[in-house]
């Protein structure tokens, strides 16, 4: 048990169970700031491998690496980002890191060299304020809301995808390229405005257990088998996504015949489609016990999709059929990932795992769009979805070993009157509660972290202890 000394709670204790309208204000407009830089993100992943040759110097590698850049600049500076946002502020960070967007974007925008175009796309990843966002958000909810707070924000980037890739084919028939980016660099200074406008100003900043990353916990998460898979896999699921649209547009145009100011209206049914269809099998995942079957057979999707692009590529039908068996897949995994990070992360550990799983992300995507463009420089097309088939293949069997993870759940309990010696018997009185699997209290907080079984707490037991905490 980790514990550091307390400071003054500078704010008053809210009883009520339900969200109060600072907080829902504060969740609407952070979890728009996340949306509206996602959107620029992803804009040019259906666009850009078809229309990168207006740009001096633009070969397949290159392209793909303009494509996964902003990966490689968000790895490496989303943990730093966020450690910062503790010494200097949540906001300053995250206007910072918006104004780096808006810059890379700008620079993009006023390209006419590949090389210019990924300077801009490394300076748009350097606004890696995703850690800052979060921490943000811990700071202006109340803990017992904090899960439908990250949910909130996981909808809207789930969202912010989908419909960047219709909004990113249609923008390019209208404005090009260069349009694209100046309206990214516009998404950005309108997140400031309503970071500055709208969302509230925290009282004061802490350290937030199962949110931010501690740098003395990392050799612990990189030796636990169970994190290190979930790591791989979010890795590998936007390795996939950048390196199959590096191909998918130009299979779509060259292949299939279907023409460049159609894509848009492609995409935008099969995305629906695809949410519509992974509903049921999230559902069916987390009421009926079946995760792992449920995402064995996503990944095998996966492989099923990037095979069939490589053999029906000149189908349309065949085509937009595997990609909706690919969204479908994508999206059930999406959602899957955090909640399984969630169950087999130790408590102690779980804001550590979660900075490593989201620097893994954006590393799959900048290996993504990199060898993309390297593989279908020397195997064209139909090599680009092998090798995507081959990477879910491997992906398959990495995870199939795993354990069905336990269905548990995590509580934060507000604790009134907990110090440095009585800590450790406040977590003894929580343990001994049947049901509980573990307990971490930060005092800092005056928090308890308390995970359990769902199936096996003593409900009555938890809750007159909570009403005494209280």
């Amino acid at each position: 048990m980790n514990i550091r000394q307390p400071t003054t709670m500078t704010q008053k204790q809210n009883t009520s169970s339900a969200m109060t309208s600072l907080e829902k204000r504060s969740i609407a407009g952070l979890s728009s700031i996340f949306a509206l830089r996602m959107l620029g993100l992803f804009m040019i992943l259906p666009v850009f491998s078809l229309a990168a040759g207006q740009y001096s110097g633009a070969t397949p590698i290159l392209t793909g690496l303009a494509i996964g850049a902003y990966g490689l600049t968000q790895a490496l500076l989303q943990i730093p980002f966020g450690m910062l946002s503790d010494r200097i502020g949540r906001k300053r960070v995250i206007t910072i890191g918006l104004l780096l967007f808006a810059a890379g974007s700008i620079v993009a925008a006023l390209a006419d060299s590949i090389y210019m175009v990924i300077a801009g796309r490394l300076l748009q990843g350097s606004g890696a304020i995703a850690a800052a966002i979060m921490a943000l958000t811990a700071d202006l909810t109340r803990d017992e809301h904090r899960t439908k707070a990250m949910a909130s924000i996981g909808i809207s980037i789930g969202l912010s995808f989908s419909v960047a890739l219709a909004a990113g084919a249609a923008l390019e028939h209208w404005v090009g390229l260069s349009g694209i980016f100046w309206s990214t660099a516009v998404l950005s200074l309108v997140g400031i405005a309503i970071l500055h406008l709208w969302v509230p100003t925290p009282t004061r900043l802490i350290n937030h257990r199962d949110i931010e990353p501690v740098p003395k916990q990392f050799l612990n998460v990189l030796g636990n088998p169970d994190i290190m898979r979930m790591v791989f896999s979010i890795m590998i699921l936007h390795c996939l996504l950048t390196i199959s649209f590096f191909a998918l547009p130009i299979a779509l145009l060259e292949h299939a015949g279907l023409p460049k100011d159609q894509h848009a209206m492609a995409y935008l049914p099969v995305l629906v489609l695809a949410f519509v269809a992974m509903v049921p099998f999230i559902i069916i995942a987390e009421k009926y016990r079946k995760m792992k079957p449920i995402f064995l057979g996503a990944i095998a999707t996966l492989a099923i999709a990037e095979l069939g692009w490589s053999q029906f590529s000149y189908s349309i039908s065949g085509m937009l059929f595997c990609l909706w068996l690919f969204f479908t897949a994508f999206n059930i995994l999406e959602a899957s990932l955090p909640s399984l990070m969630s169950k087999l992360s130790p408590l102690a550990n779980k804001g550590t795992a979660m900075g490593i799983y989201s620097t893994a992300q954006f590393i799959g995507a900048f290996i993504g769009g990199a060898s993309g463009g390297l593989i279908f420089s020397k195997l064209g097309i139909s090599g680009v979805f092998i090798a995507g088939a081959v990477l879910s293949t491997i992906w398959l069997i990495v995870i199939f070993p795993m354990k069905p993870p336990k269905h548990l759940s995590t509580r934060i309990i507000q604790l009134q009157k907990v110090t440095t010696s009585n800590a450790n018997d406040i977590a003894q009185q929580l343990n001994d509660i049947p049901g509980v699997i573990e307990t971490v209290i930060v005092i800092e907080e005056f928090v308890a972290y308390v995970k359990f079984s769902p199936d096996k707490i003593d409900n009555e037991a938890l809750d007159a202890f909570i009403a005494q905490a209280s």
